[in-house]
């Protein structure tokens, strides 16, 4: 079952290991941040957005002496947040976080006419990589071939739960095409909610981070049957990747820092010397633990290639997601 699709942030900088050579304004002269930041999340509070928003914010402070005052705006699949911001002034003291979910997805699935480019990117601040594929026991899959061969014996018997027109929600529309099967997409709500649904026998199925499901895999509720990355995380123990399981398959969520549009260069620039430090910290590394997530980071212009080439993967399902929308 050999098939490949590469969503991954590797994939996207093929070819452009130069932008890390080429010549950068330089950023450290301009007099920012004068007073606190405000970060405007496109995520409610707890779940790994925000998280990441706030780790962000923790060691903004350290560095800069200047605070980040983490605003949370959920709804609308983070179109709410991302109006707030589009609107903000461009004078360097509003931010958006956000993930290819909004920036991308809601643009792919008609949501809205805004893309990336309707706003100044600053870096990618950080990667998810505890994403797993994970199976109800009351399902009876146990490993991702065994879902395979079910899933062509009966196409529709299993159960995917997703967010309807959200970034799971591609996540398993990338697992039907590059298996050649077909799933039963159920709008399952939030995270919580897919767990709950897991649990009691409604959903089969879900992409969901590691750390919301670690205690039922342990307990034998609910069976891991591979984590899309293109390289083990290690903090995710034995969950073997797709790729050795003969699916070359990776998918990437990135976290983005972007500014409205604007911004003067030179600030979008400090902010992103500014996490480049941070990720630096080893404070920092041993926070992102928490959610099983490795550091990482990409600069501007990596940034841009990293989201085009992200945007132009999903474009191949947008009448899934819009019919989806309707």
């Amino acid at each position: 079952m050999k098939t490949i699709f590469r969503a991954s942030l590797l994939s996207a900088l093929v070819g452009i290991a130069g932008l890390a050579a080429a010549p950068t304004t330089m950023a450290a002269e301009v007099k920012w941040p004068t007073r606190p930041v405000q970060v405007v999340v496109i995520a409610n509070p707890g779940g790994d957005t925000d998280f990441n928003a706030r780790t962000m914010a923790k060691y903004f402070n350290q560095i800069t002496g200047k605070s980040m005052v983490v605003t949370n705006i959920a709804g609308g699949g983070g179109t709410l947040a991302a109006e707030q911001v589009k609107g903000a002034a461009a004078d360097g003291n509003t931010i958006l976080f956000t993930h290819p979910g909004q920036l991308i997805v809601n643009e792919v699935a008609g949501l809205t006419e805004d893309s990336y480019e309707t706003f100044d990117v600053s870096c990618i601040a950080g990667v998810d990589k505890s994403t797993v594929f994970v199976a109800s026991k009351q399902s009876g899959v146990t490993s991702m071939q065994d879902l395979i061969d079910k899933s062509k014996a009966k196409p529709g018997s299993i159960t995917y739960g997703t967010e309807m027109g959200s970034f799971s929600h591609v996540q398993g529309l990338m697992l039907e095409k590059l298996t050649d099967i077909k799933l039963k997409m159920v709008d399952g709500g939030t995270v919580s909610d897919r767990v709950v649904g897991m649990l009691g026998g409604r959903l089969d199925l879900g992409a969901i981070t590691y750390g919301s499901v670690q205690d039922y895999v342990s307990g034998g509720q609910m069976v891991a049957l591979g984590q899309p990355n293109d390289e083990r995380n290690p903090l995710l123990g034995d969950v073997p990747t797709l790729k050795e399981q003969g699916l070359d398959i990776t998918m990437d969520k990135p976290y983005v820092v972007a500014f409205p549009k604007g911004t003067d260069p030179a600030i979008v620039k400090k902010m992103a010397d500014v996490m480049k430090q941070i990720t630096e910290i080893p404070e920092y590394a041993e926070d992102l633990k928490k959610f099983k997530q490795p550091v990482a980071y990409y600069g501007t212009d990596e940034a841009k290639q990293i989201l085009a080439k992200t945007r132009e993967d999903f474009m191949q399902f947008k009448d899934e997601l819009r019919q989806a929308k309707k």
